[in-house]
């Protein structure tokens, strides 16, 4: 078995349990778990020590499961995802199917479709969606580097992924895009 092979299933076992994992996404560093457990998403804002209204991310692994965990699709989101080359997070209007805890009081949910590999297959094998919050303590900017994620954070996790960790490639967060139910965008983070 393989590093890649030991990550995703050490990750697995984790999320299986409701617990934490600190995973390279296809931005930075992220701090996941089972977005349909509102348990373990709780989690990960004690962690933080965030505030439960922040938004955090929902990871999918293709675009065709949007209309899954979303009231309204419009069809012509999927053309406009295929036309993008940088990761983006959209926010729909109409969350659901996931931890409540999730979903914003405007009913609003982020989702971002993801390319990386890694990310890709430990969502298609766990078969749910994972959450995505960077990985720092709120109010601190998001670390560009694994080596410069805060102790607290590592120690605060089940799970460590080894994959990438000597990766020095500085990473910036994901474009963050409104879809709107009229089918226009607000571009909120370019």
């Amino acid at each position: 078995m393989s590093l890649l092979d030991d990550d995703i299933a050490s990750c697995l076992k984790v999320l299986h349990q409701g617990g934490l994992i600190l995973y390279p996404t296809d931005t930075i560093w992220g701090i996941g778990c089972d977005a349909t457990n509102a348990a373990a998403v709780s989690k990960i804002y004690t962690l933080k020590k965030r505030a439960d209204g922040k938004s955090m991310i929902v990871l999918l692994a293709d675009e065709n499961e949007i209309p899954r965990y979303i009231t309204q699709t419009d069809p012509k989101i999927f053309d406009y995802i295929k036309g993008i080359n940088k990761p983006t997070t959209f926010i729909y209007d109409g969350g659901i199917n996931i931890a409540k805890n999730m979903i914003q009081q405007d009913g609003t949910i982020a989702i971002r479709i993801i390319k990386d590999s890694f990310c890709k297959k430990l969502i298609l094998d766990f078969g749910k969606p994972i959450v995505s919050t960077s990985a720092n303590i709120s109010g601190y900017p998001p670390p560009a580097l694994f080596q410069d994620i805060d102790v607290e954070i590592k120690n605060g996790v089940d799970y460590i992924v080894q994959h990438r960790q000597d990766d020095l490639t500085e990473s910036m967060p994901s474009a963050i895009v409104k879809w709107n139910s009229d089918g226009n965008i607000t571009i909120i983070r370019s």
